[in-house]
């Protein structure tokens, strides 16, 4: 809570990172699975935008949608939106980011099993393809 009394900023990037957890997660992408596999997504930037105030127990819908990423899947761009009960949207979540070899610390696409899940995320009117990383 914040000093208004409505939903700080940390917990809405927390909705979203727990969304986006949630979806691999249910598609065969655990917490678990991403550690062997030495992978894991990385934000190198999100934005906040506020649109309606939430109260602190208030109940609220997240979407989860791409609005960019490169063919090979390595970078992209997210957004979650959350929406009141009410049917208003009160917030979005942009995150920029990419898939990190936690091993070697450089960005990498993923493996084709994980890139066919990534590519299940509902895309957003606008999709724009990234080009590809660079691997230098």
């Amino acid at each position: 809570m914040d000093f208004n009394g409505h939903m700080a900023n940390t917990a809405y990037l927390n909705l979203a990172a727990d969304v986006r957890m949630a979806f691999f997660a249910e598609h065969g992408f655990p917490p678990s699975e991403f550690r062997k596999l030495a992978l894991g997504p990385v934000v190198r930037k999100e934005e906040l935008e506020y649109f309606r105030e939430v109260g602190l127990y208030d109940t609220v819908t997240v979407t989860y949608a791409v609005l960019a990423m490169s063919a090979d899947g390595a970078r992209f761009v997210i957004e979650n939106e959350i929406w009141s009960a009410g049917g208003e949207r009160a917030a979005s979540v942009r995150s920029t980011g990419g898939w990190l070899d936690l091993r070697a610390r450089k960005l990498v696409a993923p493996p084709p099993d994980l890139l066919a899940v990534f590519t299940q995320v509902p895309r957003a009117p606008g999709f724009v393809e990234l080009p590809p990383h660079s691997k230098s």
